[in-house]
């Protein structure tokens, strides 16, 4: 009888991020929940497919927006459409700008695991082909919906000198920089997690 790899995904108690004081929708103290949720004693590995049904964890996901500020002023940011080949089924067919996904135990090997994790997601879903500086903005909650409970964004902007990014993966379609006023006037489109970010970082 062949064994099926299970796929184990960092998470982080979800009491521990309401004991350093629990919100809802955007965060911008950083280093408040950083400092505390990434340390050893608060993270471990645990199967991915029992934590999305979980909410006493959150799985703690990177979540990328790429932005370029034009010569003029306009700001743009790479919006995609997720295509029915993407890894959460709930969020099928919803306008994202946030690139991102789960730090698996794999990533454990390096000495960061987080950023081996992203710098890992970035590389099987998109091409840049540009120079970029990036900060970290805030973190994202969301427990109103299914898909929040269980998890937990890290909101990092990569700031691109020119718009050369694009879509690595079929099932990211329509990857491409719209300017942030046509994407607020259809912000409705979008996955909560963009919305939540939409909202707080460029309305």
């Amino acid at each position: 009888m062949s064994s099926v790899a299970v796929e184990h995904v960092l998470v982080v108690p979800t009491s521990e991020f309401h004991r350093l004081g629990h919100f809802q929708g955007f965060s911008p103290e950083v280093d408040r929940y950083l400092n505390g949720l990434l340390t050893p004693e608060h993270t471990s590995y645990r199967p991915r497919s029992e934590m999305e049904q979980d909410p006493s964890f959150k799985q703690l996901i990177p979540y990328v927006i790429f932005r370029h500020t034009a010569a003029d002023g306009t700001v743009s940011l790479f919006q995609y459409k997720r295509g029915s080949g993407q890894g959460e089924k709930r969020l099928h067919a919803k306008r994202s700008v946030g690139i991102g996904g789960h730090i698996s135990s794999d990533d454990a090997s390096c000495d960061d695991a987080y950023a081996e994790g992203m710098r890992r997601e970035l590389a099987e879903e998109v091409i840049i082909e540009t120079e970029y500086k990036s900060t970290v903005a805030g973190l994202i909650n969301d427990d109103l919906t299914e898909v929040g409970k269980v998890h937990l964004g890290v909101v990092h902007i990569f700031d691109v000198e020119q718009p050369a990014v694009r879509s690595r993966e079929d099932d990211l379609c329509d990857g491409r920089f719209v300017p942030v006023k046509e994407l607020l006037a259809e912000i409705e489109e979008f996955e909560t997690w963009s919305q939540i970010c939409l909202k707080a970082l460029f309305s």
